[in-house]
């Protein structure tokens, strides 16, 4: 079960690589909602998530990043 800062950090690094921007576009009730580049990608303020929620993270980030892009 990854920890929620270590998914973040994870595309944030790849962002950076790709040179698109990764920020907190605003703060939700139970979700962090983040932009990358254009994109929303909602990411649950718990400290540990589910390795098939971190997956399912990862997967919208695809347009942007690439298919497959965190392995």
């Amino acid at each position: 079960m990854p920890k929620r800062t270590e998914v973040v950090e994870k595309i944030t690094k790849a962002a950076k690589k790709a040179g698109l921007s990764f920020d907190i576009q605003r703060e939700g009730g139970n979700h962090t909602i983040y932009n990358l580049d254009g994109l929303t990608i909602p990411i649950a303020r718990h400290q540990q998530l589910d390795g098939y929620l971190a997956i399912k993270i990862y997967k919208q980030c695809e347009p942007k990043l690439g298919k497959g892009w965190w392995r």
